[in-house]
């Protein structure tokens, strides 16, 4: 799992909410977040938890996986294993501890499958005596 990013981060959330055109307290107030929690955001010092940033994501009319590579939480990948752990991270019916731990073993089911493809494919490449 990326470490997070946080600097990045921020600069890309101050962005993202000029173009919205949205003041600091006025995204602070649709996120839920206090105003000056949103400040140390947007300058580097604080790291939010997925929760957050699902929650800043939808006042910024903006998806949650985006905030997510942003932030390091997620790294660039095919879009199903994003959406798979985005929808994970989002998930209010599970606490941070239990999320990382689903997506440790979603990581090491795709590890396992790949390995077992590429067995596959190697076994069948091999030319076949009788």
């Amino acid at each position: 799992m990326a470490s997070l990013n946080v600097g990045n981060l921020g600069e890309y959330l101050r962005e993202q909410r000029r173009q919205a055109q949205l003041s600091l307290r006025q995204l602070a107030e649709a996120a839920g977040v206090s105003n000056p929690y949103l400040s140390q955001i947007e300058r580097g010092l604080r790291k939010p938890s997925a929760d957050i940033l699902q929650q800043l994501a939808k006042a910024l009319r903006i998806s949650a996986e985006t905030l997510y590579v942003q932030a390091g939480i997620l790294d660039e990948r095919d879009p199903d294993e994003v959406e798979t752990r985005a929808v994970i991270l989002a998930d209010p019916s599970i606490n941070e501890r239990q999320k990382q731990v689903l997506l440790q073993i979603y990581d090491s089911f795709r590890k396992e499958n790949a390995h077992d493809e590429a067995h596959d494919e190697a076994r069948d490449a091999m030319p076949h005596t009788n």
